[in-house]
């Protein structure tokens, strides 16, 4: 049997809280359709206690901490104000207590004609702040560690590039730090090993850098491993079937190497790989199911071309319908690649999908809103997450692609506008984002 929840509320009409103290500040503000599917977010959210929606401007509050405020009102005609009674939250509500006026109007999510003051509705996705890092990051890496921890490393706070590191912990949602990289880096790649490592390559740190980092897991150590044969940052690094890294393109005094080449994790170090036919940078990478690289666009190239790891060459294949870059590709369940967004004006609202069977690119549905530096992360559902990015100014927007339908779907703000940022699906099915320009601040979706 399918689990529901429910719970009752008062309303409030054209009244809002005064919020005289910061606990009384919401802890979600997003955008819903309309009142009904804000009451749905706070649903979702076992320590939601009110909400206030302002059908105007689509926007949804949620508050997690009324004490003391529920007569603390103040007019306002564009918001409506409701309360969930205490006592009526099934499951229970958390034990902090709250207080309805006697006088409101009560009134309940329902999805039947029946009086009873029960709810059926399925609690809608939202984000949820979950702590900040020790500090802003951008252009930094993220990596899923085999215990379920996130790893997030280097980057740029706004003045410097950084060599520190943290840990995410999906069961506290505690940050931790943790040693440090040897170099500081933004612009880099993290990659995990078949052996539970991390392997780290380049970036720059107002030099171009051609280094690479091991992360251990078990003694929580960096360890400096072979150079690449090329400086290199705004590359790819991706993990081959045989457990080999291959790194491609990027730029150092080029803007655009056509260079690649393979880390080997048993001998540490590295050998040179064969040339692609264009150079990249600002591209994308995915291993397909057939364990082969499909690497996409860069520069100023709308052109994609195919790694075989068994004879070492490289082969052109369709070309997207744009020119990309700062864009995200990501491998669906059923083997097609999406590819959304980029740099270009042209395509930054576009997206299609990369046929391997046939090597050809198809556009699909149009995202609301044309956006680059973004990120896109497959969800256990096989819907990709597509969120944040730039376009004139930053975005806090995110939206739903589905592979059955082939359509987006706004869903939930971010609580922040993030460009630049970093993200990952954890082993509990949440979407994790972390930092952007001048944010230390992470959430969950």
């Amino acid at each position: 049997m399918e689990d529901t929840k429910s719970f009752t509320m008062s309303i409030k009409d054209k009244w809002e809280f005064q919020c005289a103290t910061s606990t009384c500040l919401p802890f979600v503000i997003t955008t819903a359709l309309d009142i009904r599917q804000c009451q749905a977010y706070c649903l979702g959210q076992d320590h939601c206690k009110a909400i206030t929606f302002q059908q105007a401007i689509s926007k949804c509050q949620l508050f997690d901490n009324i004490v003391d405020q529920n007569y603390n009102l103040q007019t306002n005609i564009k918001a409506t104000t409701m309360i969930v009674i205490l006592g009526t939250r099934m499951p229970p509500e958390p034990t902090t207590a709250s207080t309805t006026p006697s006088s409101a109007v009560t009134t309940s999510i329902s999805t039947t004609t029946s009086t009873s003051s029960t709810s059926t509705t399925t609690a809608v996705p939202v984000w949820k702040l979950v702590g900040s890092m020790s500090g802003p990051r951008d252009e930094h890496a993220v990596s899923l560690l085999p215990n379920g921890n996130v790893l997030v490393i280097g980057g740029h706070n706004g003045s410097v590039y950084l060599k520190s590191a943290e840990s995410y912990d999906s069961v506290t949602n505690i940050w931790t730090a943790i040693q440090s990289m040897n170099i500081a880096r933004g612009a880099l790649t993290a990659s995990l090993l078949l052996n539970g490592k991390v392997l780290v390559t380049g970036g720059f740190s107002n030099t171009y850098l051609n280094s690479a980092e091991l992360y251990d897991l078990g003694s929580a150590n960096w360890t400096l491993t072979g150079n690449m044969n090329d400086q290199r940052y705004g590359h790819t690094a991706s993990v081959l079937s045989n457990g080999k890294v291959l790194v491609t393109g990027g730029a150092n005094s080029i803007y655009g190497l056509t260079s690649t080449e393979l880390y080997d994790p048993t001998s540490g170090s590295w050998t040179i790989a064969a040339n692609m036919t264009y150079g990249r940078v600002r591209h994308q990478a995915v291993v397909l199911s057939n364990g082969s690289v499909l690497v996409i666009g860069g520069s100023t190239s709308k052109s994609a071309e195919l790694y075989d790891p068994s004879t070492g060459k490289w082969t052109l294949t369709g070309n997207m319908s744009a020119i990309r870059s700062y864009f995200t590709a990501s491998k669906l369940s059923d083997g097609t690649v999406l590819v959304t967004g980029g740099d270009n004006n042209v395509a930054g609202v576009t997206a299609e999908l990369y046929d391997p069977l046939t090597n050809k690119w198809t556009l699909t549905g149009n995202m609301s809103i044309a956006r680059k530096t973004h990120i896109g992360l497959k969800l256990s559902n096989g819907q990709v997450l597509v969120a944040g990015g730039s376009n004139s100014n930053d975005l806090a927007s995110s939206e739903l692609y589905d592979p059955l339908t082939k359509n987006w779907t706004v869903t939930a703000n971010m609580s922040a506008a993030r460009a630049s940022h970093a993200g990952v699906v954890l082993m509990n099915g949440s979407a994790l984002v972390a930092g952007g320009k001048g944010l230390a601040s992470a959430e969950l979706y």
